[in-house]
């Protein structure tokens, strides 16, 4: 039953749907994505939408499968706070975090936009990493790579993308959700940090 249940599930039922919806209807999908001149008027709740719509079916597969695999383990992290609804703020405030400098950035730029869970799932794959660093995460669902190396060369990447521009993909986004992930689950679970350094250096442990 909980299988069925877990937040993680429904958050990404809840996405589908909506990505679904917003791919039929295009003036929801236009009323939902991040639009920086429309939040300066007022629709702050883009911070939150655009993170529930996707530009197409990969885009969609990708960062729901990154999320199904590794969003079960940290919900165990966060379910205790909040009455049992950690994980569900988790998630929303890393969708919101990760998009603040990219709106700072932004924020006069009309031809600007912006959508999808990265920021989110990038936030709950970082966390992850310091639970097990050395567990192996399937490049392409097909190479395995230690989770410290993927983490480096993530960030590596996105620093170099994001300076290099002229990309659809947000890396500042992915760099600001990892980098929530990691600070809200040691500030939350500070005995994480020994742990993580513990088990880093550890890796055949």
């Amino acid at each position: 039953m909980y299988l069925l249940l877990n937040h993680t599930t429904l958050i990404i039922i809840i996405t589908v749907i909506i990505s679904l919806a917003a791919w039929q209807n295009k003036t929801l999908f236009n009323r939902l994505i991040f639009y920086p001149p429309a939040v300066s008027r007022g629709q702050w709740d883009r911070f939150v939408t655009h993170g529930f719509i996707h530009a197409d079916s990969m885009h969609l597969l990708f960062n729901m499968f990154t999320l199904y695999f590794f969003g079960r383990v940290i919900e165990g992290l966060y379910r205790p706070f909040v009455f049992g609804y950690g994980f569900v703020l988790f998630y929303v405030f890393a969708i919101v975090v990760a998009m603040i400098p990219s709106y700072i950035k932004n924020k006069d730029n009309a031809s600007y936009l912006s959508l999808g869970a990265s920021g989110g799932v990038s936030a709950v794959l970082f966390a992850f990493i310091l639970i097990a660093p050395w567990e192996s995460i399937y490049l392409f669902a097909i190479v395995p790579i230690p989770a410290i190396v993927f983490a480096i060369a993530y960030v590596a990447y996105s620093i170099y993308a994001n300076k290099r521009g002229g990309s659809n993909i947000n890396h500042l986004a992915h760099l600001w959700g990892g980098a929530f992930g990691v600070v809200a689950t040691i500030v939350l679970r500070p005995q994480i940090l020994p742990h993580f350094f513990g088990a880093l250096l550890n890796p055949f442990g």
